[in-house]
Order: C-alpha cells, then structure tokens, then sequence
C-alpha cells in the first residue's frame, strides 16, 4: 500500500465557498420525489435537491404567493400556505 505525507499539506481556502451545511425540514412527499429522481439519474439526492435550488437562483425564480397558496411557477404546482410564516 502506497503511503503519502500530509504533513507539508494545508487547507483549502475555497472550501466554504464550495458547499455550506444547513439543517432544512422539507416535506416526506418532497424528500421522496427527490430520492426517486436522484436513483433514475444516478446521483445522490441531496446533490439534486441543491442543483434544483442553484438552478432557481440562477434564473432568479419565485414562489408566486397569493391567496393563501404557494404556486412555484417551475412545475405549476401550487400548495397551501398553512404554515408558513413570513419573517
């Protein structure tokens, strides 16, 4: 087995600026549909979650939020607003 020496070796200074770990409660009919996807698509799940979340970003999408109900515009769903809270 080949040994190496990190002893000289130092930290990536870009590491934060690669990925950030947060705690999120998501819905388990969300969590699902992203686990079912990401096994078509060979990835892991919580990398398509934050590629979906990059994607409407980068093309500045918003959650159309009218009435009471949530309508994401992306798909055109729509869900009820019961819960949530503006801050």
């Amino acid at each position: 087995m080949r040994e190496y020496d990190f002893s000289k070796s130092h930290k990536n200074p870009y590491v934060k600026l690669l990925a950030r770990q947060i705690t999120i409660r998501l819905d388990a009919e969300s969590v699902t549909y992203f686990q079912q996807l990401a096994i078509e698509l060979g990835v892991p799940y919580q990398n398509l979650i934050s590629l979906y979340l990059r994607d409407c970003a980068v093309h500045k999408r918003r959650p159309e939020i009218a009435g009471g109900t949530i309508g994401c515009g992306y798909f055109g769903t729509t869900l009820q607003a019961s819960g949530y809270r503006r801050r």
